[in-house]
């Protein structure tokens, strides 16, 4: 049985930052292929979507390729653009409501440690400080309301960026070929156990 893979999101979905090889959502996708699994990947992530564009913009189009795997990555453009985080958990619930009737499981990665970042050195801390802890809270509410399946990149993001001088492209905000390679690698144990039901 083919896997019909949808990703959801926002530039990291697109690959902004890697020369080649798209965003997560190819890495894992060839990751998969490469267990033997038939994918089909239909990329509905849009450079610089926040959650309300997913909601307006993609979910529909998601509900009629009829998935068997959704994979969501949103939240870093309403952190630094000032969505309230309570706009934000009443339209990802939305989404998870509206994905949920397509039977497909959704895999919902929350977001990194921008505070990390080298763009976080040169935008106002006000912007981040304090305020992804909040956003993540928001998603595992979401996540365990709904059944989702929540990729923990905050917590590995600690260790990655770090460890990992090139985990970032030139603009010090969007990943790096490797940043995204690590992104896919985190996915890949979660979402194999769910296309191995």
């Amino acid at each position: 049985m083919s896997i019909n893979y949808v990703a959801l999101g926002d530039s990291t979905a697109v690959g902004v930052g890697a020369s080649r090889g798209g965003g997560y959502p190819e890495r894992l996708a060839s990751r998969l292929r490469n267990d033997g699994l038939p994918v089909g990947l239909t990329n509905l992530g849009q450079s610089g979507a926040r959650i309300r564009d997913v909601f307006t913009g993609q979910v529909k189009r998601a509900v009629a390729t009829q998935p068997t795997l959704v994979t969501l990555g949103v939240g870093t453009n309403d952190l630094w653009r000032g969505t309230a985080v309570e706009d934000f958990q009443e339209e990802l619930d939305r989404i998870a409501r509206r994905l949920k009737q397509t039977g497909a499981p959704l895999v919902v990665v929350n977001l990194a440690d921008m505070a990390l970042a080298p763009v976080a050195k040169l935008v106002p801390s006000a912007l981040y400080e304090g305020r992804i802890e909040p956003f993540n809270a928001a998603m595992a509410e979401v996540a365990r309301a709904h059944g989702l399946h929540l990729v923990d990149l905050y917590s590995a993001s600690k260790e990655m960026i770090p460890h990992n001088p090139h985990f970032f492209c030139h603009d010090g905000f969007h990943p790096s070929e490797q940043g995204y390679e690590e992104w896919a690698d985190l996915l890949l144990p979660t979402v194999r156990t769910l296309v191995g039901r």
